[in-house]
């Protein structure tokens, strides 16, 4: 989750997109040559530069991460809550029904604080994804058994989003639910409605998220709020007026909305600052992370990869809008140098509007059922669900470092390894964040802090953000884990099979992790 609403608006679309070249993912062994043949025609490509180099995915030195992993935030010793790496066998994630399909996956294009979706809601644009994705399926609102919804930015006169989304698409029998997992909100929602499947509670799930930051309403002081309150208990006029009259006009000003961590009183724009300045991320290699971020989605959306993951919206005044309208379809990594950093002005700050996501609208959501129900409807899936896993740390120091403690496990979970990954998408709040996370998770001092072994090792950038990610897209916090869903598993199809790694870093020290594989 970005704090940032200033996105990168003064940097310079008139010049063209840095030069790519081709890049083949190693395949695991089982689909080696299916994967082999299909990387070559898929033609994924990835934006390196210079600056993003192996030496910068290295871990931080032993001694200096040892010392920051327990010297700061007051000596933390608490210990995350993942579950500690066994020597078991794994199990895909699978039941009687075979394993969890990933039939479709579809999302609405995202769009720029305050711009085309200015006037819809998060629970507007959570119905009309849902209804574009059983438009496309050719389903009906009684074969859907569960709906599972999630957003972050809370609408106050209805925050039963899940409901409220199935009522308004005549889902009137339908069981739904909401969740709120931050940024990783609409991670749990296909991983809750994967686990209800899997228990035999549910057949046909549609698991999704959205959110509308156009829509935040400006939050009243605390004393205003208790006055109203207070007003309306009151039984007399005069004891009303009494009340109202211990107001001043500074009560009455509107507070400015902040995403802020309520343990720490901090942004996450700060809390990336000390994480940047603790792992020794530079400001060129955050700039180059966002850059390569905008110039893999322009490539994508120019060889049209992008356009079945994404449908048409049309607004009230009957114009439509398809592509995401924060994508630097033009982009220039030069402008990024000229941005000043947004969160730590003492000259010593490198986190800026460039290389951080921006305050975004959109919904996404993705189809689920057992494979056996999707051979039994005709269904083709996009992929399945290998295996997931959510962690948690202390908010007070590595606040967006959850990913590192949550992917081992899941990869763990899913009897495979980081080099087995054809594809790696990470969640890109902050390009210092992701940086962060890559030098976590070949951190071995990291490692045997948080109980998960040996580290993960190196993260082969080809692999990584390929189509790019929230940098360049945007981040409605609820949608955007099942906008990486889909949008790994539609990669994983075009070259004909794989396996892929996705990661979210969420507020309150949460960390997702989600295996996907897809036979092609």
């Amino acid at each position: 989750m970005s704090t940032n609403d200033r996105s990168n608006d003064s940097i310079d679309d008139s010049k063209k997109a840095t030069a790519t070249k081709p890049v083949k993912a190693k395949a695991p062994a089982a689909k080696k040559a299916a994967a082999k043949t299909a990387t070559a025609n898929a033609g994924a490509t990835k934006t390196t530069t210079k600056t993003v180099t192996k030496a910068a995915t290295k871990a931080a030195p032993a001694k200096a991460a040892a010392k920051s992993t327990t010297a700061k935030a007051g000596k933390s010793t608490a210990k995350a809550t993942v579950t500690t790496l066994s020597s078991k066998p794994a199990h895909p994630f699978a039941g009687k029904g075979g394993r969890i399909a990933v039939v479709d996956g579809v999302r609405t294009p995202f769009a720029r604080l305050g711009t085309h979706f200015r006037d819809l809601s998060a629970i507007d644009l959570g119905v009309l994804v849902v209804q574009e994705l059983m438009k496309r399926n050719d389903l009906k609102p009684e074969q859907i058994s569960q709906l599972v919804f999630g957003m972050t930015v809370m609408i106050p006169e209805a925050p039963f989003i899940g409901r409220e989304i199935a009522l308004a698409n005549g889902m009137f029998n339908t069981d739904a639910y909401s969740i709120t997992r931050a940024c990783a909100t609409s991670f749990q929602t296909v991983a809750s409605g994967a686990e209800s499947i899997l228990a035999g509670n549910a057949d046909i799930v549609i698991a999704g998220g959205t959110d509308s930051t156009s829509s935040v309403r400006l939050p009243m002081s605390a004393k205003t709020s208790a006055v109203l309150r207070d007003m309306n208990f009151a039984k007399t006029l005069v004891d009303k007026l009494k009340i109202l009259s211990t107001l001043r006009p500074r009560d009455l000003l509107p507070l400015r909305p902040s995403i802020t961590e309520l343990t720490t009183g901090e942004t996450m724009g700060q809390s990336c600052e000390k994480m940047v300045k603790k792992w020794g991320v530079s400001r060129a290699e955050q700039d180059d992370i966002a850059s390569a971020s905008q110039s893999n989605a322009a490539r994508a959306w120019k060889k049209g990869h992008m356009d079945s993951e994404v449908m048409t919206v049309t607004l009230a005044n009957g114009k439509t809008l398809h592509a995401d309208n924060l994508v630097r379809m033009e982009n220039n990594r030069a402008a990024y140098d000229k941005l000043k950093p947004c969160f730590d002005l003492s000259g010593a700050g490198t986190v800026t509007a460039g290389n951080s996501s921006p305050l975004t609208d959109g919904a996404s959501c993705v189809l689920l059922m057992t494979e056996e129900r999707a051979k039994a409807l005709g269904y083709e899936p996009l992929g399945y669900i290998r295996a997931s896993a959510f962690a948690a740390k202390t908010p007070q120091d590595d606040l967006l470092m959850g990913p590192v403690l949550a992917a081992p496990v899941a990869l763990q979970r899913a009897g495979m390894t980081l080099d087995d990954m054809d594809t790696i998408d990470m969640h890109e709040a902050f390009a210092g964040q992701v940086a962060c996370n890559i030098r976590g998770f070949a951190s071995k001092a990291y490692a045997s802090e948080f109980g998960y072994g040996k580290p993960m090792g190196d993260v082969n950038l080809d692999k990584l953000n390929i189509n790019g990610g929230s940098i360049a897209f945007g981040h409605p916090f609820g949608a955007t884990g099942t906008r990486i869903i889909s949008q790994v598993l539609h990669e994983l199809k075009r070259r004909g099979g794989g396996v892929g790694l996705t990661t979210a870093c969420a507020a309150g020290g949460i960390g997702a992790a989600m295996v996907l594989e897809s036979d092609g």
